[in-house]
């Protein structure tokens, strides 16, 4: 796997400073953020696969998850799954 360039690494840092910053009247968590935004703190003028990929990995890295929802992202913890309930093979039948 390629290492985080500068920018990517500085993009993903910011994104989890947003989850911990209290806003939009939550202490902290889950937000939506708008593709401008994003573009905005990668430095680019348009986003491609590979920017949304690679953000994503970064954001992995730690301990968070990047949704594209099309028109925004979602960033939310990857802890917040964890209690999830689980699909096995006998509720498929």
């Amino acid at each position: 796997m390629d290492a985080e360039t500068p920018s990517l690494a500085r993009a993903a840092d910011k994104l989890v400073t947003l989850f911990d910053a209290p806003f939009g009247g939550k202490p902290k968590g889950r937000f939506r953020i708008s593709n401008k935004l994003v573009r905005q703190i990668l430095g680019r003028r348009r986003l491609y696969e590979d920017d949304i990929r690679q953000l994503t990995r970064a954001l992995l890295e730690r301990g968070y998850v990047l949704v594209d929802m099309d028109s925004f992202f979602v960033v939310l913890s990857a802890n917040s799954f964890v209690n999830y309930r689980r699909a096995n093979e006998e509720c498929l039948r």
